[in-house]
């Protein structure tokens, strides 16, 4: 076994124990939860690595339940729908989905979408944390801090800074970085990644400087000779 936890909300038993069989074959520890209440109790007891979530859930929905966990955590989350509407997609993303699925799907390719987020994770966990310019991430915990405490990002907005440092003084296209963020799947377009360059600057003013702009191409993270980096 492979020791990652996979809790799967979905109130479809079938379809449900279809994810579990295919899971259990590739080694995951399987929880489930066959409604949005049970989905939030599973994730605070047992904190799963991943989560494969329904849009429509009895008791609480798949939305209520996403927002409610992006609270608190930056868990992985794959959200199944039966709607294909742009709209809905967009509202997943801003309440922090990862992927979407949309019913019907191949339950291979959700596997494979699956592994892709959680080796994507796994590299960016190679650091505990890193420090720069008065700046802190921990990478266990999600959580970026300054001198004035927690700085609240989203969970895209975080993903985009750890990719940005982590490739530091590479040059950025915006579509490398869609597509290293938001997925090659996702419908949205390049203006994502500036609107969530602009965040960044904003909520993290003491390295707005690093994030440069580069021309017609896209961004980079550059590391001054008087700055101070760390990884922990």
């Amino acid at each position: 076994m492979n020791g990652i936890k996979v809790l799967v909300v979905e109130d479809e038993e079938r379809l449900r124990n279809i994810i579990k069989k295919y899971l259990s074959f590739e080694g995951y520890t399987i929880l489930e939860a066959e409604n949005g209440e049970e989905a939030i109790h599973n994730w605070q007891i047992h904190h799963p690595d991943i989560i494969i979530l329904d849009a429509m859930l009895p008791l609480m929905d798949g939305w209520e339940v996403c927002r409610f966990i992006r609270r608190d955590s930056h868990v992985p989350i794959i959200m199944l729908t039966a709607c294909s509407q742009e709209d809905d997609k967009i509202r997943g993303f801003e309440y922090g989905v990862d992927q979407y699925m949309t019913k019907p799907f191949s339950t291979k390719e959700l596997i494979a979408r699956m592994k892709s987020i959680l080796r994507k994770n796994e590299k960016i966990s190679i650091h505990n944390e890193y420090s720069i310019n008065g700046l802190t991430i921990y990478i266990k915990s999600h959580k970026v801090v300054n001198k004035n405490g927690e700085v609240r990002l989203t969970p895209k907005e975080y993903e985009l800074l750890i990719y940005l440092i982590n490739n530091r003084s590479i040059v950025l296209s915006r579509d490398i970085i869609l597509n290293a963020i938001w997925g090659r799947e996702y419908e949205g377009d390049l203006r994502t990644v500036d609107t969530h360059i602009k965040m960044l600057r904003q909520k993290l003013s003491m390295i707005k400087n690093n994030i440069q702009t580069i021309r017609g191409t896209g961004y980079k993270f550059e590391v001054f000779n008087d700055d101070q980096v760390t990884e922990g």
